[in-house]
């Protein structure tokens, strides 16, 4: 082999070396998860322990956000039910009415920009390669065949 960028399969036809996909991507593309166990406390595969600890982290942020000012209420309501100078409101009423659901908002984006990170370390691609079926989604987070 004189040329370093392909390699000469067995059957004498010439392959590339699949471009710059790293271990991670090309371990995960050779997993077949249809035959691994799906545990939420003990996950099988890599791209399933990371993506569990995204979720996690995402639901224990969310627990913060939605329960933190009604439990901070019950555990010290003068502080909580002080009025705020600048609106008039007493600050849980504000937590609750605007912080929870921008913080909802903020932890949708955060799930989105990390999930995409993680597409990209394991070598998901959300499209299709069939000409013919161009407009198709691919639910299962691959590529169709």
């Amino acid at each position: 082999m004189t040329d370093n960028d392909t390699h000469e399969s067995e059957a004498g036809g010439v392959e590339t070396d699949g471009g710059v996909a790293t271990q991670t991507a090309r371990a995960h593309q050779e997993t077949n998860y249809l035959d691994n166990e799906v545990n939420i406390l003990n996950p099988t595969t890599p791209f399933m322990r990371d993506h569990l600890r995204i979720i996690w982290t995402g639901f224990i942020i969310w627990v913060g956000v939605v329960f933190g000012p009604v439990t901070l209420t019950a555990i010290a309501p003068g502080v909580m039910t002080t009025q705020l100078p600048v609106i008039g409101f007493p600050l849980h009423y504000f937590l609750i009415a605007i912080g929870a659901p921008t913080g909802g908002l903020i932890l949708s984006y955060w799930y989105v920009r990390r999930r995409d990170q993680l597409d990209e370390k394991y070598g998901i691609r959300h499209t299709t390669t069939d000409p013919d079926h161009a407009d198709v989604s691919v639910a299962d987070g691959g590529e169709s065949e």
